[in-house]
């Protein structure tokens, strides 16, 4: 990787000794550092080369540095800010992130802390652009039916953008009900062949002696009940898209006979002598593992690889970390719509109890829960009781295990008994923790703040601050 291409930091630091330890900390790091010792010569590199992270001490000899950091909010520059102080007040840590700084540091602090943060803020602004540069070029929430801007998803929806209009096989894997078909839709309405068909086909939906006649079509009295000629869905898809989902549930015999058509580009019916030349593009899905399938002898290593071009693995909903509450919200209102319902949300009890679930049925359960609860209630909100028992334990089992430890003892509390507030953090959140089996994005979500704040006090705490 060049220079130019890793992120850039400017290092605004006055006093020699420090900024020198400050830069031996980044030495071979995945960064380019640049070093000033003003305000103004601060202001003059950000006019004319503003770096993906400003690393900002707050003291500085001609001015004070929160005065840079709101010049860099006021001007929406798109960059991190990392504060640097020698005051450990948590006012002054307050008003540097109420100013609009990443994070903060105080002096004096290791060069793992130093490295930690600064990989964490540079990793936050990256996500952030990719998040923003797809909701301007493809409208996220309206991308060919999918919902979601988590991470996870935005990366699903840059690979499908830029597979679309190629011949190249896609491969989907992913769960049940994740997607793979919408998936399979959005290449094919997103690309060069949208005025084709698209011919969707399940493997594991059709008898398998029927299959080969499903794929390739028959000629009349190929088989008994072969009463005319018929084509098959590859010639039906001549000119567009050929979806075979499922895919690792053929049987190896019609395995072989696949990989002929893919390497000819011709079919021939069952019972038929005078191949045909067919356009098509393939899509195929699977919930399995097809490198699995392929080691335990089930599926063709050659077939694999074939069309194994493009893989697009689909995220379960429980890695789609933020996008429960967002689907929840666009469904319930569609389904009520639907339904002649008046449900307009969810309560905080039930919200919780959705965004904390694990949904090992992904997408299609969360619709099928909804549905269910939208025709057998009234709105205008859903609330805990209205879901299944098994999402709704979730908040008892976490206000149970996770909630601070109440005194037995009756009557008005003591001085005595006033504990740190973060001790009571603390305490909250390993329990939290502890109670999601130690999933952070989820505990996060039950707690509702983000998990990089779990991983910064947790970091705080391994070092002896509060």
């Amino acid at each position: 990787m060049s220079d130019q291409s890793l992120p850039s930091i400017l290092l605004v630091e006055d006093t020699p000794i420090q900024a020198r330890t400050y830069l031996d900390y980044l030495v071979g790091g995945p960064w380019r550092v640049e070093h000033v010792e003003t305000g103004a010569e601060a202001r003059v590199r950000l006019a004319e080369d503003p770096p993906d992270l400003l690393l900002l001490d707050i003291r500085l000899p001609d001015m004070d540095g929160m005065e840079i950091l709101r010049q860099v909010r006021a001007e929406a520059l798109s960059m991190g800010v990392v504060m640097i102080t020698s005051n450990a007040s948590i006012t002054l840590a307050v008003a540097c992130m109420q100013a609009g700084a990443n994070d903060f540091l105080v002096k004096p602090f290791s060069p793992d802390r130093l490295t930690l943060t600064l990989r964490n803020v540079l990793d936050h602004q990256r996500l952030s652009q990719e998040v923003q540069t797809l909701r301007e070029d493809l409208g996220i929430a309206a991308f060919q039916g999918f919902v979601g801007s988590s991470a996870a998803m935005q990366r699903v929806y840059r690979l499908i953008e830029a597979s679309a209009s190629s011949a190249a096989t896609v491969f989907i894997t992913g769960e049940s009900g994740t997607g793979k078909e919408l998936a399979a839709e959005a290449l094919h309405k997103n690309g060069s062949r949208r005025s084709g068909p698209f011919v969707p086909l399940n493997c594991g939906a059709i008898p398998k002696d029927l299959m080969e006649s499903e794929i390739f079509g028959h000629v009349k009295g190929a088989f008994t009940g072969a009463v005319a000629d018929r084509e098959g869905a590859a010639a039906l898809a001549n000119k567009g898209t050929l979806f075979l989902d499922e895919i690792c549930e053929m049987n190896l015999n019609l395995q072989t006979k696949l990989l002929r058509f893919l390497q000819t580009g011709t079919v021939q019916r069952v019972g038929g002598d005078k191949p045909h030349k067919v356009d098509v593009r393939i899509v195929c899905a699977t919930n399995r593992d097809p490198l699995a399938e392929v080691h335990a002898g089930r599926f063709r290593e050659d077939l694999y690889y074939r069309l194994h071009v493009i893989p697009v693995k689909l995220p379960a909903l429980r890695e789609r970390n933020g996008d429960i509450i967002e689907l929840a919200d666009h469904f319930l209102a569609s389904i009520a719509q639907e339904e002649g319902k008046a449900f307009a949300g969810f309560s905080a009890a039930a919200a919780q109890a959705i965004a904390g679930y694990d949904w090992p049925g992904n997408v299609r359960q969360l619709i099928n829960v909804l549905r269910n609860v939208v025709v057998l209630n009234a709105g205008p909100e859903v609330t805990l009781p209205m879901l299944p028992q098994d999402i709704a334990q979730g908040v008892a089992d976490l206000t149970t295990r996770a909630a601070p430890m109440i005194e037995a003892e009756g009557g008005p509390p003591t001085q005595e008994s006033i504990e740190p507030l973060w001790v009571v953090e603390k305490r909250t959140i390993e329990r939290a923790v502890e109670a999601c089996d130690g999933n952070i994005p989820r505990a996060a979500a039950l707690l509702r703040v983000s998990p990089s704040t779990i991983y910064r006090k947790k970091l705080a705490w391994d070092e002896g601050r509060h």
